[in-house]
């Protein structure tokens, strides 16, 4: 369908209450069917598996209207949900997102209206640099706070209600060097977030994870990558080797059942006992032991070619199975109770397939468990593809050629931003196109689909802009 066929005819009715502020009514046809969106890829295993019914099909999906929600900012990652919050002593249907320069709002999903908007102390030092954050927001499970993060290396924790700030704590030395680029997570308890370094590299810094407290706002325990020996914040210099960074899109994975977490790392010196640069690694659930790793045997290879094996996370594709993809063009099936069998080792993976157009992936996996076994949709610069896991293999399904950043499955249909421009629905089975919904080009931000709306920011955090765009499509 053409773009001008899908831009809706009330756009300008909806930009006008968006910037009036007057609410509009809500979409009783398609609301109620999906609910919350905690987190980015849905749950905290990141498999972008989100709600089985979410009021859009395949037959209504291109007669929604969009509405074009300006911002203080470029929000370069996805939104958050919550459905029937009270905010400001109201209830309302809530977008959370946060903007590169960490300005947090709270956007009412039924009219556009921004509802509260947190500034991070010393905002205006930054705002403009290349200090900025591509973080989610993650809400905690008793629908009162979000957790945000700011390039000032601090985690905020924020009332649903108002925007104030309940606590904050950094979880970085040198916030001019370690970026916290990653999107929350929660888990037992614990609000979890790890840190990279920006454009070029420049060091020093590590990647780190920490788990924080989300009562009390206090650092449970951190995990560094290099000088693993080291069981608290430090200061980069103080670590004889700098960079890697934990920065794929789903930042911590946590597995379920164990509650153990997954990261990957990026370039960065490795010797198997207190350095693990490109590397996946899985830690105890508190991330205060390193339980295993499995570091490709080209390890040095990656390194020194700024090929990094962290470009994204492990995708959990069962209790013992994961997918590791990297810059380097490939997917690795990894075994998961043993990892690289042996703490330090390097190698034993199961198989390595290309990734679409053997290009880097630098955007999140999305798994799909159905009745007929596993799927895995992967976007990049050359395309989406869908692979299916067959006798303990993966075997590519169907190829599409238009660009994706992290797919998203939700209500039984797969939608991909394309940071080009444009927002492709696909039949998950087929590959088919469904719909290309209108939008502006970007660069890693993702959509999330829930209560018959879908949302999803355009723009790109390298552009260094303080404005920005979030589109809503609903019907009606």
């Amino acid at each position: 369908m053409a773009r001008a066929a899908v831009t809706a005819t009330l756009l300008a009715g909806c930009l006008a209450s968006a910037c009036s502020g007057s609410s509009a009514a809500p979409d009783t046809a398609t609301a109620r069917r999906g609910g919350d969106w905690t987190r980015f890829g849905y749950d905290a295993a990141r498999r972008n598996f989100g709600p089985a019914s979410t009021g859009i099909t395949a037959a209504n999906v291109g007669h929604l209207k969009r509405q074009q929600v300006r911002l203080p900012g470029t929000v370069d990652a996805s939104p958050i949900y919550l459905r029937g919050v009270v905010v400001h002593g109201k209830r309302h249907d809530v977008f959370f997102v946060t903007t590169t320069y960490g300005i947090t709002l709270a956007v009412d999903a039924g009219s556009g209206r921004i509802l509260w908007r947190f500034t991070p102390p010393g905002y205006r030092s930054w705002a403009g640099s290349d200090r900025i954050t591509n973080s989610t927001p993650v809400a905690d499970p008793n629908r009162r706070f979000i957790y945000a993060g700011a390039p000032n290396g601090r985690i905020y924790k924020l009332s649903v209600g108002s925007g104030a700030a309940v606590w904050s704590v950094s979880i970085t030395r040198l916030p001019s060097r370690e970026k916290l680029g990653t999107a929350m997570n929660y888990s037992r308890g614990l609000v979890l977030a790890t840190t990279g370094g920006y454009i070029g590299d420049a060091p020093p810094y590590q990647g780190h994870v920490a788990a924080i407290s989300a009562a009390r706002g206090r650092i449970v325990h951190i995990w560094n990558s290099l000088c693993s020996d080291r069981h608290a914040l430090i200061a980069p210099s103080s670590c004889p080797e700098s960079d890697s960074a934990i920065w794929a899109r789903s930042g911590a994975v946590v597995q379920p059942r164990t509650g153990n977490i997954l990261v990957a790392t990026g370039n960065g010196h490795f010797d198997g006992r207190r350095y693990w640069g490109d590397s996946a690694l899985m830690l105890s659930p508190t991330a205060a032991r390193l339980l295993h790793n499995w570091t490709p045997r080209n390890q040095a290879e990656l390194n020194n070619g700024d090929i990094d094996l962290g470009s994204t996370a492990p995708a959990l594709l069962s209790a013992t199975l994961a997918v590791q993809a990297g810059k380097d063009g490939f997917l690795r099936l990894l075994r998961l109770p043993a990892l690289g069998s042996r703490l330090g080792r390097t190698g034993g993976e199961l198989q390595r397939i290309s990734a679409p157009g053997g290009s880097g992936v630098f955007t999140a996996i999305c798994v799909w468990r159905a009745r007929a076994g596993v799927r895995i949709f992967v976007g990049d610069d050359a395309g989406t593809w869908s692979y299916g896991l067959a006798r303990g293999h993966l075997k590519v399904g169907w190829r599409a050629g238009d660009a994706g950043t992290s797919p998203v499955f939700a209500g039984g249909l797969l939608y991909v931003y394309d940071p080009n421009g444009g927002l492709d629905v696909r039949n998950p089975t087929t590959g088919r196109l469904v719909v290309r919904l209108p939008a502006g080009g970007g660069h890693w931000n993702s959509p999330i689909v829930t209560d018959g709306r879908i949302a999803v920011p355009e723009g790109d955090a390298n552009d260094h802009r303080t404005s920005g765009v979030l589109n809503i499509y609903r019907a009606g």
